[in-house]
């Protein structure tokens, strides 16, 4: 479980649908709003979460459809795991809103500059050995591009950086840029 703890949750407010089997074979619809969302889960707010079955679906209004178990339950909130393990990349970009997406380029863009910076790389430099303009690297370090994941995985092995620590890890304050 620590693995899904450890997952970066990215807040939300947006409504879905709990969709679980009742025991008599009738699948039941229940909304809830979705507090947060991240690679191994959400945290769910219904009106009662005590009558919620221990494997659910959980329906996102894009349409994306997520089985699901019970985590844990405090009061409203449902913790739930996804039943296969981790989102993929796609999946986690249809669950959180374009202002979520443009927070988290912006802090992988941030994390890519600190790492590079640390290492003593340039812009153009960095560009050069993944393959790509010094224009790309600056417009994904402000977080105004995506950088693929191949190309992530390529600056994390060139920086000497883990990928997680690049996507998920915190982003770099005032204070680490001035440290680096």
């Amino acid at each position: 479980m620590s693995d899904h703890r450890a997952a970066v949750r990215h807040h939300t407010l947006r409504t879905g649908i709990v969709e679980f089997d009742n025991g008599t074979g009738s699948i039941v619809s229940v909304p809830c709003t979705i507090r947060d969302v991240s690679g191994t889960g959400a945290r769910l707010q219904l009106n009662s979460s005590l009558w919620v079955a221990e494997q659910f679906t959980l329906v996102f209004s894009s349409g994306l459809r997520k089985d699901c178990r019970v985590a844990w339950r405090k009061g409203r909130l449902i913790g739930s795991a996804f039943a296969d393990g981790y989102a993929s990349a796609d999946e986690q970009a249809v669950m959180m809103t374009a202002d979520e997406q443009s927070r988290h380029r912006l802090g992988i863009g941030a994390r890519v500059r600190a790492a590079r910076e640390t290492r003593g790389y340039t812009e153009g430099q960095l560009a050069e050995r993944i393959g790509v303009t010094a224009a790309f690297v600056a417009q994904a370090e402000t977080g105004e591009a995506d950088i693929p994941l191949y190309q992530l995985m390529h600056i994390a092995d060139l920086l000497m950086v883990s990928l997680d620590g690049l996507v998920a890890g915190p982003a770099p304050g005032p204070e680490d840029a001035d440290a680096a």
